[in-house]
């Protein structure tokens, strides 16, 4: 719905944050494609639309939270969520300096939102960009950012919100045609640099958001020009081994020393956030050391730790036939599915994969025909957009709808790549659906439950879904649970421990298995950081 032209209010702000997830869903592949610096991982792309599918994501919260009342949300609610699901969701560089810009914006717009505060509030962002990157370096996405908001500043007083995006939209595309002439790989390459086209496309869905249709879309040519002889040096090729990312809970006197700190461990440092709450980025060969130094200046959580040499696009490998991506609870078996050959995304607790992560999987497996076990019922959903997304870029994609991670275990357990696709994915399911799942928790709160009404600090045993055990401890409880699962009869049992679980537990299990059940065999496996302390699958 078109705006006024002097008006981006909340709705406003909405559909920004929908029509630019909904082009970079459209576009990550090309824009991966073109990823050749600062590393040629091909992703950024993809982290480009993880960084704003969180910052829609937070900003449909908002809504959410309105739907049941008579009130409505308001500007600055919704701009200051945009900004902060973009800073929790931040992937790669490219994401991370998208997420400082929004911050930026969110800064100025969260108090106006008229033509003078989007001026005001893209200068403050492409400054807050350059002044969060350790080295800024030019032919970036920090110039397309630069020359959008100068192009922004130079439209008339009398110039409505709609006129002002405009210019931002078609000087950051000027700036983006530029960057091969600045930034040596680039030029050699014979591409654009990735994070300012996808800035471009960004910037693209505001003009569409406050105008009501979308600007013309016209291929940026690449000038066949000789790179200059003072053009920017070439610093993709070689570099450390690992990207590191993490939120950081810490003063601004912390992460002052700590930009210090890790300066001097590597490169492409980006520091984003504010107000207690950072993320952090950086590309180290020590990535231990990395993330100490954040342990150092506060509480460093949700880290994430990518091997280059592992994840790099290797773009002329000849696809497999088949291939399964797996959704994993913990590291434990995450080791365990890449041992049968499958693709992982690792599920940490309270922290489930957004569909881009899913469909990053699917790619990574390069694959022309995927099975893909969600292996959570939550993600029924996201795992079936996943699906979609791959299937229309032309990937054939079967999605078994595994709830947890046993039945997972099962159906990889039967995988045949040699046998047809079609029969391939019938003995999985019947795997899968053959197998019933438990899993232990831990009670927050009194509250009802189909076995009656537990207390806080109760341990219960939930079977397929439902509460079907309260107990006061652990090896009693589960010892339950298997009871009632076994009375129906079963040929297996799969035990997978959390991380602080003791293999006492395991072995007492087994013995009660095998006293009582002479015909059931039992497995065991550490499921490492999982959000239950036991889970349990019997076939």
């Amino acid at each position: 719905m078109p705006q006024t032209d002097d008006d981006m209010d909340a709705v406003a702000v909405r559909t920004w944050c929908s029509l630019a997830l909904e082009a970079l869903g459209r576009e990550r592949e090309a824009i991966d494609a073109i990823n050749v610096y600062p590393v040629a991982d091909g992703d950024t792309g993809t982290n480009l639309y993880l960084t704003v599918e969180s910052a829609a994501q937070a900003v449909e919260a908002v809504f959410a939270a309105h739907e049941t009342g008579v009130t409505t949300p308001v500007a600055a609610d919704v701009v200051r969520a945009m900004a902060h699901g973009a800073l929790i969701g931040a992937r790669g560089n490219s994401g991370t300096i998208l997420a400082q810009l929004l911050r930026g914006m969110a800064e100025v717009l969260a108090v106006g939102h008229d033509a003078d505060h989007l001026r005001r509030a893209l200068a403050v962002a492409a400054e807050a960009a350059r002044q969060a990157v350790a080295h800024p370096v030019e032919g970036t996405v920090l110039t397309v950012a630069t020359v959008a908001a100068e192009a922004a500043a130079r439209t008339g007083h009398d110039a409505g919100t709609a006129a002002v995006a405009r210019a931002a939209y078609e000087g950051a595309r000027t700036a983006l045609a530029a960057t091969p002439g600045q930034l040596a790989v680039l030029g050699r390459a014979g591409v654009v640099d990735a994070g300012g086209r996808g800035l471009v496309t960004v910037l693209a869905a505001l003009v569409e958001a406050v105008c009501g249709q979308a600007p013309e879309r016209t291929h940026v040519a690449v000038p066949a020009l000789p790179v200059p002889d003072d053009c920017v040096a070439d610093e993709a090729e070689g570099g450390p081994a690992f990207e590191v990312i993490y939120l950081l809970e810490a003063t601004d006197e912390a992460v002052d020393r700590l930009r210090t700190r890790l300066d001097r461990l590597g490169d492409s440092l980006v520091v984003v956030g504010g107000d207690g709450l950072w993320n952090v980025h950086v590309h180290v060969d020590d990535a231990g050391a990395a993330v100490e130094a954040g342990v150092e200046a506060g509480r460093p959580y949700r880290i994430r730790i990518t091997h280059f040499g592992a994840d790099r696009v290797h773009p002329h490998t000849e696809p497999v036939q088949r291939a399964v991506v797996v959704v994993v609870p913990g590291d434990g078996l995450r080791g365990l599915c890449k041992e049968a050959g499958a693709t992982t995304v690792l599920a940490r607790p309270g922290e489930p994969p957004a569909s881009g992560e899913l469909v990053d999987a699917i790619r990574r497996a390069h694959a022309r025909e995927v099975v893909l076990l969600p292996n959570d019922a939550e993600l029924r959903h996201t795992a079936a957009a996943a699906a979609e997304q791959a299937r229309a870029e032309g990937v054939r994609v079967a999605l078994i709808p595994t709830r947890a991670a046993v039945q997972g275990i099962a159906a990889l357990a039967v995988h045949e790549p040699d046998r047809s696709f079609d029969e391939d994915v019938v003995a999985m399911t019947a795997a899968a659906g053959a197998t019933r799942y438990a899993e232990l928790a831990v009670a927050e709160r009194q509250s009802w439950t189909m076995a009656g009404i537990c207390q806080a600090g109760d341990i219960l045993g939930l079977i397929d879904g439902d509460v079907a055990v309260i107990g006061e401890d652990v090896p009693q409880t589960a010892r339950d649970v298997l009871d009632r699962m076994l009375a129906a009869g079963g040929e297996l049992v799969t035990l997978i421990l959390g991380e602080d679980v003791p293999d006492s537990l395991a072995h007492a299990l087994e013995q009660h298995v095998r006293e009582g059940y002479l015909a059931v065999d039992t497995v065991v496996y550490r499921g490492g950081h999982q959000s239950a302390p036991l889970l349990i699958g019997v076939e």
